[in-house]
């Protein structure tokens, strides 16, 4: 990407909007985790319309601000830190919006957006974790490149910045870029330390799920390290290799590349495995091959909740019905699961998108690689592409949510009918007390 190109997307489209856009898209993002899991299949229109106002209302606000200032400064660079204060004015009426106490722009899913917030932050050790707080926050671990980007605006809109190129950052404050952007990320890594430490936890599972998270750090921070690498190799080779991308003789540059390698495959691996629940990366003595019980899933006469009949989308099965339920001996499309509630077409077309996305992982979480590229087209698609990525994620990970939960359900289900059997059984003998086996008992006598 041509360096001069960073200077007219800098001009019609600064990077203070150009987040408000981004978190504008997260609207539809956190749409699944709006209502609880039976309400997301079986009325979502009613379950997010007020999210849609409210999405509607910050569309129109900041497209408002964003036409104001292209009138205002008509794509002239000598007149866009003239009028820096018009993104300024907008990120200021979004944030009074939202902490506003009076009852207008929905204020019920405001405060829900502001406790779940809260709570991912300053939750003890001993509390719960909620399923929407967990989803909530890896949300924001695909926004983290918007996170600082929030700490560049403010930057650039305070006065001695500028809209038209980012701030110079040295020394410490060369840190706090990085420490923005693992916020996240320290979030969700203490959200699973806490559910490993809960007295009802028995699994190692939250552990390696904090591995996950902790792996990010070495890409933030080994990036914003990169500056060393330049400087380093700047006095050995002349300033010309600052323009270079690829400095792979240097032991810094090649460890932050194996770095972003073992997060963006562990992440893919964990995605799949674990968040999804499909067995294409699990090894067969972890695959389980039992019957699944599940109450239906598409049920147009009931919700998932009080559904008693089995959707599992199966190549071939052979069924027995016990106790109300419906039990299906699998024979699934390979690397998938049981229960598939949408085509089956989507599921490997989101398995590739979320590979080829993750793998884009390293060049988000650079912050070396923005400041080379800061204003590129290209930089902003790729945050573009990953909240999509997330987007598709957020489906997949309420899916298997619906199903695991629709699956202990039915088990307990299927546990009380088999007791309720076992204490049926002595009616098939003769009772004591039935006439036939007194009068059976006197003519023997």
């Amino acid at each position: 990407m041509d360096p001069g190109d960073a200077v007219p997307l800098s001009t019609s489209f600064p990077l203070p909007f150009r987040g408000s856009a981004l978190e504008l898209s997260s609207g539809r993002t956190f749409l699944p985790t709006n209502s609880s899991s039976s309400r997301v299949f079986s009325s979502p229109r009613l379950s997010y319309m007020p999210v849609y106002r409210l999405f509607a209302g910050y569309a129109t606000w900041c497209f408002a601000g964003w036409s104001f200032f292209r009138l205002a400064t008509h794509s002239n660079t000598m007149l866009v830190d003239t009028f820096k204060y018009v993104p300024a004015l907008s990120s200021l009426g979004v944030l009074t919006t939202l902490i506003c106490p009076f009852e207008l722009c929905q204020k019920r899913e405001r405060d829900m957006f502001l406790q779940s917030a809260a709570r991912c932050l300053f939750s003890s050790m001993d509390s719960p974790v909620y399923f929407s707080d967990v989803v909530f926050a890896d949300v924001f671990t695909s926004f983290a490149k918007v996170l600082g980007d929030v700490w560049l605006s403010l930057c650039m809109l305070l006065p001695g910045g500028s809209l038209v190129s980012p701030p110079h950052l040295d020394g410490l404050s060369q840190w706090i870029l990085p420490t923005f952007m693992s916020l996240p990320y320290i979030i969700r890594f203490r959200q699973c330390l806490i559910e490993y430490q809960s007295p009802t936890n028995t699994s190692k599972r939250p552990l390696f799920n904090a591995l996950k998270y902790a792996s990010s750090f070495p890409v933030i921070f080994l990036s914003a390290a990169q500056r060393i690498v330049v400087l380093e190799l700047a006095e050995m080779k002349g300033e010309l290799v600052t323009r270079e991308p690829w400095h792979g003789e240097h032991p810094l540059f090649r460890l932050w590349l194996l770095a972003a390698a073992v997060n963006s495959l562990y992440s893919f691996w964990w995605d799949l495995t674990n968040d999804w629940g499909l067995n294409l990366l699990k090894s067969r003595s972890a695959e389980s091959r039992r019957p699944l019980v599940l109450p239906s899933l598409h049920s147009k006469s009931s919700s998932i909740a009080g559904s008693s009949d089995a959707h599992i989308v199966t190549q071939s099965s052979s069924h027995q019905v016990l106790g109300g339920a419906i039990h299906r001996h699998q024979s699934y499309p390979y690397g998938l699961r049981p229960v598939l509630l949408y085509p089956l077409l989507v599921y490997p077309l989101v398995m590739f998108f979320n590979l080829v996305l993750r793998m884009t992982w390293s060049i988000k979480l650079s912050s070396h690689l923005h400041s080379q590229s800061e204003g590129s087209v290209l930089m902003l698609w790729l945050e573009v592409a990953e909240v999509f990525r997330r987007w598709m994620w957020v489906f997949l990970r309420v899916e298997w949510e619906v199903a695991k939960n629709a699956q202990h359900k039915s088990q307990i289900m299927s546990i009380r009918t088999a007791s309720e059997e076992v204490e049926l059984m002595p009616s098939n003998r003769s009772d004591p007390m039935d006439d036939d086996y007194v009068l059976a008992s006197e003519h023997s006598g």
